[in-house]
């Protein structure tokens, strides 16, 4: 496990990117990768369970990379126990698997992105950028699995009733924004945001922000008929 040292950075312009997986010689090319994109800062590498959870829970970063195939776990397990804790904490899949079986598996258990290792380097940092941008985005290869994939709950215009504050979280959460982006809008800390966000979808029963916005944005359809 490797932590990396805190660097001098306009936080607002950073996104912190963790990255997990048990290959040494390939988790360090990915981050050395990383380290080309001068929006984004690698705080951390870890290659088993347990380091990932030390570090998730030390760093928060932004955004995880997960390997699908950790020894002695599965990426699955990892990533439904980071979402078990936390279901604000964002994950992107990045594997050699192009099985629709394991996609499911990934984006049911909130995954907010599936990438295949064989992806071109400049395509994978666009992705990554993309994600921390709010979307889900899966290798386009995979894309042909989606159609019966995101089973969003069906919409019922207030299964619960939201605060002031999540109402302006989700409409937010809905527009891609990051959580940065959303503490600059409504000026208040990064850290009552991500606290905004973990309430709101342990309240709305979904595992990740994708689920959120995809429900936000039916949810406003059923209210304008």
């Amino acid at each position: 496990m490797q932590e990396s040292k805190p660097q001098n950075a306009q936080q607002k312009d950073i996104h912190t990117v963790l990255v997990v997986d048990d290959h040494p010689l390939f988790r360090r090319g990915v981050c050395e990768l990383l380290a080309l994109e001068p929006t984004i800062r690698v705080v951390g590498e870890a290659g088993t369970r347990e380091e990932a959870l030390e570090l998730v829970r030390k760093c928060e970063p932004d955004l995880t990379v997960l390997d699908l195939n950790i020894k002695g776990s599965s990426g699955v397990e990892i990533l439904t126990k980071f979402k078990e804790e936390d279901p604000s904490r964002r994950v992107v899949i990045l594997t050699v698997s192009d099985s629709g079986d394991d996609l499911m598996a990934c984006i049911k258990a909130g995954a907010d992105g599936y990438f295949l290792k064989d992806m071109e380097p400049e395509r994978f940092l666009e992705s990554l950028k993309e994600t921390l941008e709010g979307r889900l985005i899966v290798d386009q290869s995979m894309v042909r699995y989606l159609t019966d994939l995101i089973r969003v709950k069906k919409v019922d215009v207030e299964p619960v009733r939201l605060t002031d504050r999540e109402e302006d979280v989700l409409a937010l959460i809905e527009r891609g924004f990051t959580n940065k982006m959303i503490a600059r809008e409504l000026h208040i800390s990064d850290g009552t945001v991500k606290g905004h966000v973990k309430h709101l979808l342990k309240k709305l029963g979904f595992q990740s922000r994708v689920e959120a916005a995809v429900w936000a944005s039916q949810r406003k359809s059923a209210r304008q008929r």
